[in-house]
Formats: C-alpha cells, sequence, structure tokens
C-alpha cells in the first residue's frame, strides 16, 4: 500500500524545477540513469525528489536495492505535472520572445508610400500607446512583397492601398484620387486633365502581377468604360522608382494614387487628372488567421486612436477657419 503523509505536511508547492525531476525519474525509473540526464550527482536528485514527496505529501515512488517504481499516487500526479511544467516552459519561451523584440506588431509598408499620412498617424498612435518597444516598421519595394510577408508570417499587417485579395483582412484610412503619370515628353503633359479614351494608345504597367487579378485590373484602369482592350506592358522592375523611370522613357503610362505627384515630383514625368477614373483606397491590412490576437487588438486600437485624433483634428480646423 502506498504510503501516505500529512498532506499539511509541506509548506511550499512544488516548484518547475523539482516537477521536471519527477518527470524524468519516472521516464527512466532508474535514480542513475536520470541523474545523468538531468546533469545531477544521484544524491542531489534523490533529495529533490524527497523533497517534493514531503511537500505534496504523498510518496511518488517505491524504491528498493533492484528496481523504482512509480507509486499510484506518483501515476496520478504525472498529468498535472507535465501540464505545469509546460506552462513553466511556455511562460519561459513568451519572456524571451518579449526580451528579443518578436512580441512587437510588425507592420510592412511600400518604400513608395511610407510617407502616407494615415501610415504615419497609425504608427505614431501606437508608439504613443506603447513607446517601449513600440511597433517594429519594416519598408518593402512592392505590394506583392507585402502581400507575401503577410502570407509567410513575416509581418502581422501592412499598410498598402487597396483591394487586396479577399481573405485578407482590411480596414480603410483614407480616400484619394488615381491619376496617370505620363512622360513629360507626351503630347498629354500639356494637359491638365485627360479621360480614359484619351490613354487608349498607351501602353499600360500595373502596380500589381497577374497573378492578383483584382489588383492587376484595378490598376491598368481594365476594363474601359467604352470597351476597349487594355495594353499592358511588360515590367519586371523590382521597385516603385524603377516603374516610373521606365514611364519617364515616354510611350508606357502608370495610374497611381494622386498623393504620388508630391512624393515623386520629377522633371521627366507628368500626373495628369483623370476625369473618368474611380478613387482609390489607402488602408491597412492582416491576415484574420493571425494567431497573434493580442498584436491585431493593438492595431485596431491604434487605428481607432488615429481616427478619433483625426477626426478632432478636422473639427478643430473648421473651427479655426469659421
Amino acid at each position: 500500500m502506498d504510503q501516505v503523509r500529512n498532506p499539511l505536511a509541506g509548506i511550499d508547492d512544488p516548484t518547475a524545477h523539482q516537477l521536471r525531476l519527477l518527470l524524468t525519474l519516472a521516464e527512466e525509473l532508474h535514480f542513475g540513469r536520470a541523474a545523468s540526464k538531468l546533469h545531477l550527482t544521484q544524491p542531489a536528485l534523490s533529495q529533490q525528489i524527497r523533497s517534493l514527496e514531503d511537500r505534496l505529501g504523498v510518496e511518488l515512488f517505491h524504491r528498493t536495492s533492484r528496481r523504482v517504481e512509480l507509486t499510484a499516487a506518483g501515476q496520478a500526479v504525472l498529468v498535472a505535472a507535465r501540464n505545469v511544467v509546460d506552462a513553466a516552459d511556455y511562460l519561459r519561451n513568451i519572456v524571451r520572445r518579449i526580451a528579443s523584440g518578436s512580441e512587437r506588431l510588425r507592420l510592412g509598408v511600400c518604400e513608395s508610400f511610407a510617407a502616407v499620412p494615415p501610415a504615419r498617424g497609425v504608427i505614431a498612435a501606437l508608439t504613443d500607446s506603447n513607446p517601449v518597444p513600440g511597433p517594429d516598421v519594416r519598408v518593402l519595394d512592392r505590394l506583392t512583397d507585402l502581400l507575401s510577408a503577410l502570407e509567410s508570417g513575416e509581418i502581422d499587417a501592412a499598410f498598402t492601398h487597396l483591394p487586396v485579395p479577399e481573405h485578407l483582412h482590411s480596414e480603410p484610412l483614407s480616400i484619394e484620387p488615381r491619376v496617370v503619370c505620363v512622360s513629360s515628353d507626351d503630347p498629354l503633359a500639356s494637359r491638365t486633365s485627360v479621360r480614359l479614351a484619351d490613354l487608349a494608345d498607351h501602353r499600360v504597367i500595373s502596380l500589381v502581377p497577374p497573378t492578383f487579378r483584382a489588383g492587376h485590373d484595378f490598376w491598368a484602369a481594365s476594363p474601359r468604360p467604352d470597351g476597349t482592350p487594355v495594353r499592358y506592358a511588360a515590367h519586371q522592375g523590382s521597385s516603385f522608382q524603377s516603374v516610373l523611370s521606365t514611364v519617364s522613357l515616354g510611350g508606357v503610362i502608370v495610374f497611381v494614387p494622386a498623393v504620388t505627384a508630391s512624393l515623386y515630383p520629377r522633371p521627366d514625368l507628368h500626373y495628369l487628372h483623370v476625369e473618368d477614373l474611380t478613387e482609390c483606397t489607402f488602408g491597412v491590412v492582416w491576415n484574420p488567421r493571425n494567431p497573434a490576437l493580442a498584436k491585431i487588438n493593438a492595431l485596431r486600437a491604434g487605428v481607432s486612436s488615429y481616427r478619433a485624433r483625426s477626426s478632432n483634428e478636422y473639427i478643430s480646423n473648421s473651427r479655426l477657419a469659421g
């Protein structure tokens, strides 16, 4: 019969270290092998197990000169011991990730639009609410890089112009016109605005590859209102700047957010208002399958804070204007 001790005899809860020793001994059922595996001396292991038994008030092992066996109480304790050890390991890993910065919200933004006010505003709101360590902002070259980083888990969320693939969640932040960028040598550059029909003879670079059809069509303004087929330009540039440089050489155009005109003013380029082209939306997107719920909740809070701040600034400016 298992020896049962006074359950009030222990004055302290067992430590995770002692429970880890228990699990190892239960696996080896040999003090010598278990001690070697744990890098302890056999007397030290025996003392720790005896201390654990005293704390729990039960005998965990039958010991003889020839064998070691778990008692019924020992068998019953194993599952709980494993849960405690696993929880201790989980806690340790969380602390290590926080210390290494991996618990920071990782935000991606295209190099071409890192200066867009909504992106800077949300980042500022996140930094104000959690200045240490604050968000980890990673600047990437293209929308496709952002989407790939989201899918792989390299980043938690991204600032980008919509549309994005349907399985991603998006929070719109601002709306602006789309304009067309043409070479300064193009005959259209002398005009202040055009219609899509005026661009029918121009080849178009879409900012999104054809693998994402909805985005590819949107940034090529396809289909056209009059049914004219879009003529695509083959461009494999690795950056937004390379797209603009290709356009500057003539014969090729690209539709871009209106903010591009102020971010990339170049003497070899001209930006034109397109009268019959719909607007575009800038927002923040993330994968709803992201398991880091705390990070996404922090992002949502940052977006809400930015929206409230922007609304207050709009109200204040309106009052000043009045």
